[in-house]
């Protein structure tokens, strides 16, 4: 049940031409808290789950890592770091199915996991982040493999990077999570808002802004009410109610609907003295800078009439999307389809013997009769497969 949006809470102003307003299916996992998925025996990190160019193995086959250990350094400067989600033995270095609509393979790292999850000694935790420069903050989002967890995985250290004549003066939150089905940004908005705050305070302090716009869709009234709670005191940041209108969260649609700025085709929001982030995202800037903790996990929103038990669930990046969906309670008799992303950005995957990635933000499974009509996929084994989809489709 959705509670009624605090008539206090201040409310867009602005609006973006045309949108729909399809049906949300969040109801399933909107009250499901996050949960840690437990330890699995295998891992998959793909060399490349992001945009840029693919990291570059630093492990040999037969090597002992720890928890948090690099296993592949960046290589350019639009790239990321992979780090082991848990601690284990290399057990391959070799191409393996990915999460990709082509059902493509990729050069990816197997790694045993012994059981024992022993992390390696943290990268220094910096509280006191003022006392860092820009350089010196975005050099430990490279370290730590942070990449935007709002669909793109553009690397973070190079997007703040903006090399822009025009100083960003407004930092805005993307919390609108406009595509059905997906709850992950929600609970930890709900959960985590402080996490959040204060991963936006390290980039208002990198950026040298001065304020933060918080976007949250209506729908979201528990967190839009965190996020006010827990800003109070900070004059800085203002959280907005947006109108539920997909694709309110596209990154120029928020733009316009919270400052009335339109960004041009062609043009970048920083030349406006705009920085958008997904709200996910900062709260993994707060990790990496003030824990020391790299990218190792994920939010991913397991959900869809084709699952038993929807779940929220933390999940370590490698764990296979099989071993995800069992801890879900499996599949529900029917299910012939598994989306990676919603319904409107994401893609039918060939298998679910591939790996969770840093763009996993929703496993989405589905029956025939949950979707529209359209030719049926071929029957591709015991377990929910399809290799059409009906969806927009995006590389990973």
């Amino acid at each position: 049940m959705v509670k009624p949006l605090d008539p206090q809470v201040p409310q867009a102003r602005f609006s973006f031409h045309g949108g729909i307003h399809p049906p949300e299916n969040k109801s399933s996992t909107r009250d499901r808290p996050i949960k840690n998925l437990p330890l699995m025996a295998h891992y998959i990190l793909p060399l490349h789950m992001h945009i840029g160019a693919p990291a570059r193995a630093v492990v040999q086959v037969g090597q002992r890592v720890q928890k948090g250990q690099v296993l592949a350094q960046a290589t350019d400067f639009i790239s990321a770091s992979i780090h082991a989600p848990t601690s284990g033995v290399i057990a391959a270095i070799t191409e393996h199915a990915i999460a990709h609509p082509g059902g493509l393979s990729a050069m990816a790292i197997s790694l045993a996991a012994d059981g024992e999850d022993s992390s390696i000694e943290p990268m220094p935790q910096w509280p006191d982040f003022t006392d860092k420069t820009a350089t010196e903050l975005r050099g430990r989002l490279r370290e730590a493999g942070i990449v935007g967890l709002g669909g793109a995985v553009f690397p973070t250290a190079a997007k703040l990077a903006t090399g822009s004549i025009a100083p960003v003066h407004t930092l805005i939150l993307n919390g609108a999570e406009c595509e059905p089905y997906i709850t992950c940004d929600d609970r930890l908005m709900r959960e985590n808002p402080d996490d959040i705050l204060r991963g936006a305070a390290i980039v208002l302090h990198m950026m040298g802004a001065h304020r933060c716009l918080i976007g949250i869709e209506d729908n979201k009234p528990e967190a839009i009410a965190a996020l006010t709670a827990a800003s109070h005191a900070d004059a800085r940041f203002e959280t907005i109610a947006v109108p539920t209108r997909y694709p309110a969260g596209g990154e120029k649609q928020l733009i316009k609907v919270l400052t009335n700025i339109e960004v041009p085709r062609g043009r970048r929001a920083t030349e406006f003295g705009l920085l958008c982030l997904n709200v996910a995202t900062v709260a993994a800037i707060y990790r990496a800078v003030v824990h020391g903790e790299p990218m190792i996990d994920r939010i991913v929103t397991v959900t869809g009439a084709g699952i038993v038990q929807p779940e929220n669930f933390r999940v370590p990046l490698g764990t296979k999307i099989s071993d995800v969906i069992a801890a879900a309670g499996g599949y529900t008799a029917g299910t012939d389809r598994l989306i990676m992303g919603g319904p409107m950005m994401g893609f039918a995957l060939h298998q679910d013997d591939v790996p969770i990635v840093k763009a996993t933000n929703c496993l989405l499974a589905l029956r025939p009769q949950d979707r529209p009509l359209e030719p049926a996929p071929p029957n591709l084994g015991r377990r929910a497969r399809s290799i059409e989809s009906q969806y927009r489709p995006r590389t990973v």
